[in-house]
């Protein structure tokens, strides 16, 4: 029985040599048998999709409920708000429902009336640029200004005196940069130069022309701190709470600019 098992052993042992020489010691690496294991060059194409995808949707879910980083290009908010400012704009309490008071300074995006009649809120690029905020994709500016009415309100601004909303007079020389040196009685007076170029009157057709100026329902009355340098409400009208970014509410990043010492030190 032993001698049996010796000559099983001695001929398994002769059948690994044969199948080692006539297949070889990299037997087990045949190509046709690695064909289900992935390339590497198409696993690290898919990966670094899945990395794309996840850090777009990123993007997508915290601009669009969480905050967004924005920055002052223009001095129509001075003195509150500086050119090259930036701050963080918050979106939670706009959904939570938080309703919109007077004061509050907003982000948003100006009425198309204000940029030459375009209308971008169905454009698919400018649409994922603003969900995103990726540079390479197209841009839609975007205004910041004070609220200063709210539905229901009715707005007067008296030349070199101030903003009145329903006959009381706005106490605002805490941030103002300046009164406003314009007039506006009746809806007629809306109008101006806008920020293209181009010279609007929204409101001096109609019925409504020689009304007083009564903030509708889902709008609101927006101006920039610098009343006299500012293409606000007094220019193009009611905003659509519709087109609200967020609140400002966090100011992150102010540029100083150094002392300038004279040339010459003049001797006492």
């Amino acid at each position: 029985m032993e001698q049996f098992d010796s000559v099983t052993s001695a001929r398994s042992e002769t059948n690994s040599a044969d199948m080692t020489k006539k297949h070889g010691p990299d037997a087990g690496n045949d190509p046709e048998k690695q064909q289900g294991k992935p390339n590497g060059f198409v696993a690290l194409v898919k990966e670094l999709v899945e990395l794309v995808v996840v850090t777009v949707l990123l993007l997508i879910v915290i601009r669009w409920s969480l905050a967004e980083a924005r920055y002052i290009p223009s001095s129509s908010m001075e003195p509150t708000l500086q050119i090259n400012d930036r701050l963080l704009v918050e979106k939670v309490s706009g959904h939570l429902g938080k309703p919109i008071q007077r004061g509050d300074i907003l982000v948003f995006y100006p009425p198309p009336e204000e940029m030459g009649g375009h209308d971008l809120s169905n454009d698919p690029l400018t649409v994922l640029g603003r969900l995103t905020g990726l540079p390479f994709l197209p841009y839609e500016p975007a205004f910041i200004k004070r609220v200063i009415g709210i539905p229901g309100d009715q707005i007067r601004v008296v030349s070199n005196e101030g903003v009145f909303i329903n006959g009381n007079r706005l106490n605002e020389m805490s941030y103002i940069k300046e009164v406003p040196a314009y007039n506006l009685n009746v809806m007629g007076d809306i109008g101006g130069r806008t920020s293209t170029g181009s010279v609007m009157y929204p409101y001096r057709q109609g019925r409504d022309t020689n009304g007083p100026i009564i903030v509708p329902p889902g709008k609101l009355f927006m101006m920039g701190d610098n009343r006299n340098n500012s293409e606000d409400s007094h220019i193009w009208g009611f905003l659509d709470q519709k087109r609200v970014i967020g609140r400002a509410c966090l100011l992150f990043w102010r540029q100083l600019e150094p002392p300038k010492y004279p040339q010459q030190i003049l001797d006492e």
